[in-house]
């Protein structure tokens, strides 16, 4: 029988090994990717993409079971700690979640944003 902490364990590296999954992939394609480190109370997100004309896309990656809501507040949160720590605008921070389906590579994975953030809607 597995403990607790042993499942916890597994289920950070295969979180892990998600993560480098997609930041391969991504720079194989040619973005302009990197992992973030920060963790805790301020956390970044997982991966940035560095975009033309000094815009950022902060990406949490996740490798759990689906909850779109949780997983798209936690990415906002991201995006604004990223923001605040390099005292650049949020407005060119763009926040996604990318999240791994069971069976398929990094190519097939769920991009999770808003109405608001894909069509750069003002804040209502």
């Amino acid at each position: 029988m597995t403990t607790i902490a042993e499942r916890n364990r597994a289920n950070r590296r295969k979180g892990a090994a998600w993560e480098a999954e997609l930041l391969a992939g991504l720079r194989s394609v040619g973005e302009d990717a990197e992992r973030l480190r920060l963790t805790g109370a301020e956390d970044e997100g997982d991966l940035v993409i560095r975009e033309d004309g000094g815009l950022f896309t902060v990406i949490e990656t996740k490798n759990a079971r689906f909850e779109p809501g949780p997983f798209l507040d936690e990415a906002e949160r991201e995006r604004l700690n990223f923001a605040k720590h390099r005292d650049i605008d949020p407005a060119r921070v763009e926040p996604l979640v990318i999240v791994k389906r069971r069976g398929k590579n990094w190519r097939q994975a769920f991009v999770l944003t808003t109405v608001e953030n894909y069509f750069g809607l003002d804040t209502a």
